[in-house]
């Protein structure tokens, strides 16, 4: 997450609010950007609180003045969903592990502590993740809250792993939710969207520490995609990376293989190159596969070290998910497409991940296992590169094999979509409207998504 100055009046703001005597601090003139650059704004006044009842004075002085509220952890979304020109609640500074139950391997957090911190610590228990997404400076109400998944067939997306949660709503009240109390609340919160409220707190299931044998490997598109099934029933946390423009994926069990001393600066320099030259993108994905990816990896290390690689790049992005048995046929005809438009270019990679089916109202995986099919456009030195002819090419396929769109990362999609998409998006709807009348935690972006 990236702040900055804004045109807006800078200072400091205190409310009077507090009943014990204490007053709760907004700072005008902050600019919010996403990690990726690609989307921000100048929040009216930006708080970081360190406790519920200063949160509950945020809301109740957002009421009186008739503002909106966005909460924001790690601010990695590549959308704006966390965009606001309201007041926006940063929650770092409640990052605490409250609880750790050894007997039943879960672990209870504040909402705004990182994943990193929280590895870190789960080590120390003996305890672990059963899955995480690729980044972990990220908040845990955050990731919940778009559903970030990393892969895994018999591994659901990060919100399946979350069992109880605690919620304040835009009434101030503190509700807590799990499969046996306000189990409505804790379906739609799994996945909320950061709409229903501010999560408090998020209570995960954890299994015993565990270490990752990471293979990765070339192959070729064909071979992966006819043995997919096998891939799948051999490695527990399959994946692979597909470079358009040629036939080659590494394939990879745990993470993906990056040399970040040649993959960042030199392949930087070459595709702003290509900024001018169109047609070289080609030649650079058969050059880094080459040079990356062309001989057999292994590597041995704690699970979280293995989930995570550090993303230098500032990119834009698209990541949907279909049902898993449609893999082969929306990816060959991605490769068609771009195989029959030349001047249709495609950074590397395709990154292919898979995820089991669950129950959550609002997840991209409900009621079927899916196959994830993100791709990528690089900004070279913050250059922004032509895509909207490869992504609405990519949106077309992905529709057409019943895809649903991640919720962090940006797409084209309206209410009218996501209707037909989610057979629960009436249910969730409907808690949304209970708990939040006045659309107090509404944005731009969800307001494309509601109305």
């Amino acid at each position: 997450m990236g702040l900055a100055g804004c045109s807006r009046p800078s200072g400091l703001f205190t409310s009077p609010l507090g009943p014990h005597g204490f007053g709760v601090h907004g700072q005008g003139g902050v600019r919010f950007q996403n990690w990726a650059k690609t989307y921000g704004s100048c929040p009216e006044l930006y708080f970081q609180p360190t406790s519920v009842e200063e949160v509950r004075e945020i809301l109740e002085m957002a009421r009186q003045r008739g503002k909106r509220v966005k909460v924001v952890g790690g601010g990695h979304s590549p959308s704006d969903i966390a965009c606001t020109d309201d007041f926006m609640i940063q929650m770092g500074k409640m990052n605490r592990i409250l609880k750790v139950d050894k007997e039943k391997q879960q672990v209870t957090v504040e909402g705004g502590i990182f994943l990193s911190d929280l590895n870190v610590e789960l080590s120390k228990h003996g305890l672990a993740l059963a899955n995480l997404g690729a980044v972990s400076e990220v908040a845990a109400a955050g990731v919940i809250g778009t559903g970030t998944h990393n892969t895994g067939i018999k591994h659901g997306i990060l919100p399946t792993q979350v069992v109880a949660l605690s919620l304040l709503t835009a009434s101030g009240d503190v509700l807590e939710c799990s499969e046996s109390v306000n189990s409505d609340i804790f379906q739609a919160a799994r996945l909320h969207l950061g709409c229903l409220g501010v999560v408090l707190t998020v209570t995960f299931q954890c299994v015993p520490q565990f270490h990752l044998h990471e293979v990765a490997f070339p192959s070729t598109l064909t071979e992966v995609l006819d043995h997919l099934e096998d891939h799948l029933k051999r490695s527990q946390y399959f994946r692979f990376l597909w470079f358009p423009h040629s036939e080659n994926p590494p394939s990879s069990s745990a993470s993906w293989f990056w040399d970040y001393a040649v993959g960042y600066y030199l392949l930087e320099f070459l595709l702003w190159i290509s900024t001018f030259v169109p047609s070289l993108v080609c030649w650079i994905n058969r050059f880094f596969f080459w040079l990356l990816f062309s001989s057999r990896v292994e590597n041995v290390a704690v699970s979280y070290k293995i989930f995570n690689y550090e993303c230098r790049f500032k990119q834009h992005v698209q990541d949907w998910a279909i049902p898993i048995e449609k893999t082969k046929e929306a990816l060959l005809e991605l490769k068609a497409a771009l195989e029959n438009n030349p001047k249709m270019v495609a950074h590397y990679p395709v990154e292919v991940r898979f995820a089991r089916g669950d129950g959550i109202w609002l997840s991209p995986c409900f009621q079927r296992d899916s196959c994830y099919m993100n791709i990528i456009m690089y900004r070279p030195y913050g250059k922004n590169v032509p895509r909207l002819n490869y992504w609405l090419t990519y949106e077309g396929i992905m529709k057409k094999y019943g895809g649903r769109p991640h919720w962090a990362k940006a797409h084209s999609c309206t209410r009218k979509d996501f209707e037909k998409m989610y057979p629960a998006f009436p249910k969730f709807c409907s808690v949304r409207e209970k708990l939040d009348p006045t659309g107090m935690f509404l944005n731009t972006y969800l307001e494309k998504v509601f109305y």
